[in-house]
């Protein structure tokens, strides 16, 4: 019988001036980039918490804290990578996963292909299994008034057998 857990994401940021924008492991330029004790990278973030809570292990702050140093201003494709080991010390692989960024500006539609090569190579996927998605609200809240970016995260796992 196939071992299938659900996991799902969500992390926001607010916007900056003369921050770099990082998202989806990639350099998007961009006047604003997100505030954070790291890199910023919601897409990354929302991923990593989707796989650490569908295979039981919680969330991203449990496992890398904004309060240790350690963290300050890493590149979240570091903490992919760790959560990626984590699930595979669990016997876990990734089926899929499908994400949501919530952005007004920049359009970042040209930019998804490249994320998708970014984090299948990261998470050792094919290509196919990543889905990104890109909207905005429309004008409407935090996102709408270009002071913030979120991104939300589906991510399915099976056991290996």
């Amino acid at each position: 019988m196939m071992n299938l857990r659900i996991g799902f994401g969500y992390d926001v940021h607010p916007l900056k001036e003369d921050i770099p924008f990082v998202l989806g492991g990639i350099l998007i330029p961009y006047h604003k980039g997100a505030l954070a004790h790291s890199d910023g990278d919601v897409l990354i973030h929302a991923l990593c918490d989707a796989m650490l809570g569908a295979a039981n292990l919680r969330d991203l702050g449990v496992h890398f804290p904004d309060t240790s140093g350690e963290y300050k201003g890493i590149d979240s494709k570091e903490l992919l990578k760790k959560t990626r080991d984590l699930i595979k010390e669990r016997n876990y692989s990734i089926v899929n996963m499908d994400a949501t960024i919530c952005l007004q500006k920049p359009k970042i539609q040209e930019y998804i292909p490249r994320m998708q090569i970014t984090l299948a190579e990261l998470l050792h996927v094919d290509i196919d299994r990543v889905s990104i998605k890109a909207t905005t609200t429309e004008k409407l809240g935090f996102v709408g008034r270009e002071e913030g970016i979120e991104a939300y995260a589906v991510v399915l796992l099976i056991r290996n057998e």
